[in-house]
């Protein structure tokens, strides 16, 4: 599995469809040769593989504590689920907070525990889409 790294490629993969959500993460994806316009621009993705980017902006996760034990997260479980996936490019997002009076802790076990099964669910959703189906998965 390989990681998004530059501003466009997260950009490319945030304009694809959205195949899942969950209350707090929507997952975003695209195929790799979605951005093969200019023929002679460096390929955005240059190896045919699972691509993968985690995206846990400080609108909804203000500690930095609080953002990288997400990211853990979103990396540790999508490993689960990478021979699952498709080929193609995907972001997960966090698309909502976690409720502060709830997990008082920045970093508490109770919240990576939420964001463990959630996240199971988003990437279970994800693997369940048909091809042939329209991109997005009601939550």
């Amino acid at each position: 599995m390989q990681r998004l790294k530059s501003r466009r490629q997260f950009q490319a993969v945030l304009a694809g469809s959205t195949l899942a959500r969950t209350p707090h993460f929507a997952l975003h994806s695209v195929a790799l040769n979605a951005d093969q316009g200019d023929l002679n621009a460096k390929p955005l993705f240059d190896v045919p593989a699972v691509w993968l980017g985690a995206m846990v902006p400080k609108r909804w996760a203000k500690r930095a504590v609080t953002r990288n034990a997400l990211k853990r997260q979103i990396f540790a479980v999508s490993q689960l689920y990478h021979a699952q996936l498709p080929t193609a490019a995907y972001v997960v997002r966090l698309r909502s907070g976690f409720d502060r009076v709830q997990f008082i802790s920045a970093s508490s076990e109770a919240l990576k525990l939420a964001a463990r099964n959630e996240l199971h669910q988003l990437l279970a959703r994800a693997t369940q889409a048909r091809p042939g189906a329209p991109g997005l998965v009601p939550a």
